[in-house]
């Protein structure tokens, strides 16, 4: 079965909402085994929506709408696709006796037209809606299905989680086709270099099919297979998987959609009961805050200094003023020392640094984007690292606390 889906609401050609609620539907029929091919945005026009129709039915046997159902006169939704199809709405008395309780329990009066939100096919089904009025309803005509969802997140959503899935699942089930993704991450190459060395896999992809993404600072592949079980999908991953990353596996650093290289280095520090501290001039305590951001970081991260002016690296974090004389702050020297002030003074397995410039001017004869991030593991085991980074002040910033956390995890591995 070949889904479309149809979001309905001119507020989303205006740009005045995002259209998750497509986001949410198509991840939802890929988990189920749904294909779905294209994605509509049409607005509360009933001339453009049947126009949408129509060219959704040459293409897509199950149409999902979603949005238009609300009770002003700009939703739509519901009657325009009844006419188009002759059917008929009747009322969800269930529905309307739900709505009504809502009105009397909130001591609102209720009018005319909440009760249209009950309306549903008479020749299909209704979907209860439990966070909000508009009842969802599905019809089978000749070739197509039609299933129309209310656009609030909050009640597409749960409806969708409740009801609708299910009964998709139970619709397809002599069919079903298994779709399984896996998202892989990568930190220090780009797109179209990791793209290259792939070429071979992405051209000749087949079943599974592999699909590269620009993230913000690193890359993922999503490697999506389909089958007549889940076993068979995994076992298809699993081998394309294996034979990607014996590629690029040098920059692969974790698996999964909401995965992120700072929640994957804090899991190692954590498994391996590492402590780490830092020391920041140009990050300005973005690192810190990073590594915070995540539940557990108590266990691994013992503290740090924001050293943005000089006479604090000397006279707080302990940098000899000899080094910040003869090569400067921005210099492989300074970082070293910083890493390693940063590591005696809390006491922890782990000391980086970060020294450099941010932007947008140079400093210290050195260009905006010039990073030096040092690390100490202590017994003399200090170095640093130079970077020239081209994302403005803030991407700079963003782009070094990356790099200092690749710099660690790939110390850890």
């Amino acid at each position: 079965m070949i889904a479309e889906i149809i979001s309905v609401g001119t507020e989303l050609l205006l740009g005045q909402i995002v259209n998750t609620d497509a986001a949410f539907i198509a991840k939802q029929l890929a988990e189920v085994g749904i294909n779905s091919y294209y994605q509509t945005v049409v607005g509360d026009n009933p001339v453009r929506l049947v126009e949408a129709l129509k060219i959704a039915e040459e293409r897509s046997h199950l149409l999902i709408l979603t949005g238009g159902l609300g009770p002003t006169q700009v939703d739509v939704t519901k009657e325009t696709v009844a006419d188009y199809l002759d059917e008929e709405l009747v009322m969800d008395d269930v529905a309307l006796n739900y709505i009504k309780r809502y009105f009397d329990l909130s001591g609102r009066v209720m009018t005319d037209n909440n009760q249209k939100q009950a309306l549903y096919f008479e020749n299909g089904r209704s979907f209860l809606n439990r966070n909000g009025h508009a009842v969802g309803t599905f019809i089978q005509k000749d070739a197509h299905a039609y299933l129309l969802v209310p656009g609030p997140p909050k009640e597409l959503t749960l409806m969708f989680d409740t009801e609708v899935r299910p009964f998709l699942e139970t619709l397809i089930a002599d069919d079903r086709q298994y779709i399984v993704s896996k998202t892989l991450r990568f930190f220090g190459i780009g797109e179209s270099d990791l793209v290259t060395k792939l070429n071979s896999f992405i051209v000749n992809q087949t079943n599974p099919s592999i699909a590269p993404y620009a993230g913000d600072y690193e890359v993922t592949l999503r490697v999506t297979a389909t089958g007549d079980n889940a076993s068979e999908c995994e076992n298809l991953l699993e081998q394309t998987i294996s034979e990607v990353l014996a590629i690029v596996g040098d920059y692969y650093y974790a698996e999964g959609d909401k995965n992120s290289l700072v929640n994957t280095v804090s899991q190692m520090l954590m498994e391996k009961n590492i402590t780490i501290s830092a020391a920041e001039s140009l990050t300005g305590g973005l690192f810190q805050s990073r590594l915070v951001s995540v539940p557990g970081a108590s266990h691994y991260f013992r503290g740090g200094i924001v050293s943005y002016d000089d006479v604090i690296k000397k006279d707080v974090l302990g940098v000899p003023e000899s080094i910040l004389n003869e090569y400067g702050a921005v210099s492989e020297e300074c970082a070293m020392a910083m890493a390693d002030q940063a590591r005696r003074l809390f006491q922890s397995d782990i000391g980086i640094s970060f020294t450099g410039v941010a932007g947008p001017e140079e400093l210290e004869g050195e260009p905006p984007g010039t990073v030096w991030i040092g690390l100490s593991m202590g017994d003399g085991n200090v170095s640093a690292q130079k970077y020239r980074f081209m994302h403005g002040r803030t991407g700079n910033r963003e782009r070094s606390v990356m790099q200092g956390l690749d710099m660690v995890r790939r110390m850890i591995k």
